[in-house]
């Protein structure tokens, strides 16, 4: 509960000047303010407050693969081609997201090295609101500082062309997070091969979030087994509730609580539902099962998916915070939801980091150990 703590003490600096809104939640638009009640829509101020204190930690944005298309964008003035884009993200009270790189099959490493590259140039363009973060300290000091932090991933595991010297280039470019699937060594009834056990071990010692999206749950439960941080699955709800292959079911959300990993459960009509009531039933499923620590949330906004309604784009966090305080959701527990976990996470893994590479140096293992 230390992060939460640390959370209820939010710095001055985030506040802003005296009686202005904090910067993460600051317009919705011109003249506007927060939303009140309409037949339509639910009444948001509470939700707004409780975001000016805990602002969201979004799991899955896939912005950096539209953007690669797009010959002209203007993020800072709102961008009609996007989810995502400045205004949006302050309206929506988000604080941090995660930014996943597309990476091309035919050509993983280099799509992937040229989306590392734009999410940096993105981040450089916007000094003013947007921060690049490898690392807790860079999450909380970017909204201590009324910045929205970035951090880099999840890649999908094809993007290291099955080598360790690679994973680790990635790495020191800024990849924090790798999906562990769609490889020879992640897939299959027989979960992680050697070499899987072996990426895992390495993506310790560097400090990188593993995320278990769409793993199959032998993959998942070695990846537990073997792994000393916490894992994540950055796109998942509960399977219980929708048999979405990506979704999670009981026993495996069971198994990630007791692990201190975290569920974020997606804004998507595909994976939860059409309505915004959908996603918070999947939000209290996961809750209940795997436990208030480990349940966050994910917009999957720019990945092509279907929102819920009241959810369409970054803005519709505070929707969905008022649906659940009318659920009875105390603060603490929305407090963990929105921010806490992720930074709980995001510690855990970096303190886990520094003792491996007390122990180890970097692995020079390859596929040929499966041999």
């Amino acid at each position: 509960m230390a992060d939460l703590q640390d959370d209820l003490n939010t710095p001055v600096e985030a506040r802003g000047p005296a009686n202005q809104a904090p910067p993460a939640i600051e317009a919705r638009g011109p003249g506007q303010g927060p939303a009140a009640a309409t037949p339509s829509q639910p009444d948001t101020t509470a939700a707004h407050d409780l975001l000016a204190r805990h602002p969201v930690a979004d799991g899955y944005c896939g912005l950096p693969q539209v953007l690669r298309t797009l010959p002209w964008y203007d993020l800072e003035l709102g961008e009609s081609s996007v989810e995502v884009d400045l205004p949006r993200l302050r309206a929506g009270g988000t604080g941090a997201q995660l930014w996943a790189p597309h990476v091309a099959p035919d050509a993983p490493v280099t799509t992937a090295l040229e989306q590392l590259d734009l999410i940096t140039n993105v981040v450089a363009r916007h000094p003013e609101d947007l921060r690049l973060a490898r690392c807790v300290s860079d999450t909380t000091d970017a909204r201590a500082h009324g910045r929205i932090a970035v951090l880099i991933g999840p890649a999908p595991a094809t993007a290291t062309a099955d080598s360790l010297g690679t994973l680790r280039c990635l790495h020191a470019l800024g990849l924090i997070a790798l999906t562990l699937t769609g490889t020879s060594w992640t897939s299959g009834d027989e979960g992680l091969t050697r070499f899987g056990e072996e990426v895992v071990r390495e993506m310790n010692r560097l400090g990188m979030l593993i995320d278990l999206t769409g793993a199959s749950p032998a993959t998942a439960t070695r990846a537990f087994a073997v792994s000393k941080a916490p894992a994540v699955m950055t796109r998942s709800g509960a399977h219980a509730l929708n048999h979405h292959p990506d979704n999670v079911p009981d026993e495996l959300l069971t198994a990630l609580g007791e692990n201190a990993g975290l569920c974020l459960v997606p804004c998507s009509a595909d994976r939860t539902g059409p309505a915004l009531a959908d996603v918070a039933d999947h939000v209290d499923h996961v809750r209940r099962v795997a436990g208030p620590e480990s349940v966050g949330l994910s917009g999957t906004y720019d990945t092509g998916d279907a929102h819920p309604e009241h959810l369409t784009d970054a803005a519709g966090y505070p929707a969905l915070i008022a649906e659940l305080q009318s659920r009875g959701w105390p603060d603490t527990d929305l407090a963990l939801l929105t921010w806490g976990n992720v930074q709980r996470v995001l510690r855990s893994t970096e303190f886990v980091s520094r003792a491996a590479r007390q122990r180890r140096g970097p692995s020079t293992a390859t596929p040929d150990l499966d041999s």
